[in-house]
């Protein structure tokens, strides 16, 4: 298989350099970036390039416009947070190829970047239209990818652009590739993978690989609930996927390397109470896993010499429903365990509670995660081989 170029085997010199970012950041209702690490993740790219005296084009999307425009979405709220953090001023086009496009770029001076408007407004992005990527090809002399987290999708800007321009992986793509690879093919043994979260369709394939490869394998969230519920086991009001009872069966249950909880936190409707697992009520909800689990898991973590983890233990948005998750972390930093971990929910919450500095990698990607430990790449990073 041949390899990818990065970002270092390239001249960019007196470029016009089209960099695939990632700006789909959390913002409050006032559209104030609540979480600027994306951003902060690309500035190394952004400094080598600048450096390089190469024009700098960013495409980029944020939330699911679904082709329609919507000012709320728009990427000129991005501009401030990114002129801040560069120390410079950041130019920015409501449209993404053109005629006027072309016009502001040829004024531009080497080391400006040009923001492109949200590129999901139009609706060929999603669609992978060949045409619309090459009138976006036009802009540039070469193309970047610095978007992991985008990068499972076959979109215009991910797969379609690398058709007509020579194209590499920027810094932030190339270490995401180095971290993951270290669980995929280096592993430190004993590998435990902690899969929780609630969307168990997305897993399946990302459980069975580490059923392979891991040493243990711990599952919480509503995963466990709806793995629980398919086996006929009551549940009460918890959160659980009917439509995934069939996607269940495709997870070896009896695999000895698979570990899922024995008790659970349960809220019923007044309380937190701790029940044993097959021992709800109608009208009780499960909505962390409980001190027997915490304490099974943390023995398992405490001998481990690597972690990966993807998706809460529980409602960690919820006090006490956040206790697993933080005893979790507290555990992987007692014991000095190289650790990564990844998806949107998870990296807010170790933000949120000041802990991202004990994680050894930090994803950009949740879903783009998952297929990557599953499948060992993905479509937009195929589209950079040779």
């Amino acid at each position: 298989m041949s390899k990818i170029k990065t970002l270092k085997n390239v001249d960019v010199k007196n470029k016009r350099v089209l960099v695939r970012v990632d700006f789909d950041v959390p913002m409050d209702d006032q559209l104030n970036i609540v979480d600027n690490s994306r951003i902060k993740g690309c500035l190394s790219t952004f400094e080598y390039l600048i450096k390089q005296k190469a024009k700098i084009i960013l495409i980029s999307h944020t939330g699911r416009p679904n082709g329609k425009k919507d000012k709320k979405l728009s990427l000129k709220s991005i501009v401030g947070e990114l002129g801040k953090l560069l120390n410079k001023k950041i130019l920015f086009s409501s449209e993404i190829f053109g005629v006027k496009v072309k016009e502001k770029i040829k004024k531009m001076k080497f080391g400006d970047i040009l923001l492109l408007e949200n590129i999901r407004f139009w609706k060929q992005e999603e669609q992978n239209d060949q045409e619309f990527a090459k009138k976006i090809a036009e802009l540039g002399d070469i193309y970047i990818n610095e978007s992991f987290a985008v990068s499972h999708r076959k979109h215009a800007s991910i797969v379609g652009i690398p058709q007509f321009l020579p194209s590499v992986a920027g810094f932030l793509l190339e270490k995401e590739i180095e971290e993951l690879d270290k669980i995929l093919k280096k592993p430190m043994k004993p590998l435990v993978a902690i899969i929780g979260g609630a969307k168990i369709e997305t897993k399946i394939k990302v459980i069975n690989k580490f059923l392979k490869i891991a040493d243990k394998v711990l599952i919480g969230g509503a995963l466990a609930n709806t793995i629980f519920a398919s086996q006929g086991i009551a549940m009460g009001e918890s959160k659980i996927d009917k439509e995934s009872f069939g996607e269940v069966k495709k997870i070896n249950l009896k695999n000895h390397k698979l570990f899922l909880p024995i008790d659970l936190g349960i809220w019923d409707g007044k309380n937190v109470i701790y029940r044993d697992v097959g021992s709800l009520q109608w009208f009780e909800k499960a909505l962390d896993i409980g001190p027997k689990t915490i304490h099974l898991f943390n023995d398992i973590i405490l001998k481990s010499k690597m972690v990966v983890w993807n998706g809460p233990l529980g409602l960690i948005g919820q006090k006490p429903f956040d206790r697993a998750s933080k005893e979790l972390i507290g555990v992987i930093d007692k014991g000095g365990i190289y650790a990564v971990v990844g998806g949107g929910d998870t990296n807010a919450f170790i933000n949120e509670i000041g802990k991202k500095e004990i994680f050894n990698w930090v994803s950009t990607g949740g879903g783009a995660m998952l297929d990557y430990l599953s499948e060992g790449t993905l479509p937009g990073i195929e589209a950079l081989r040779e």
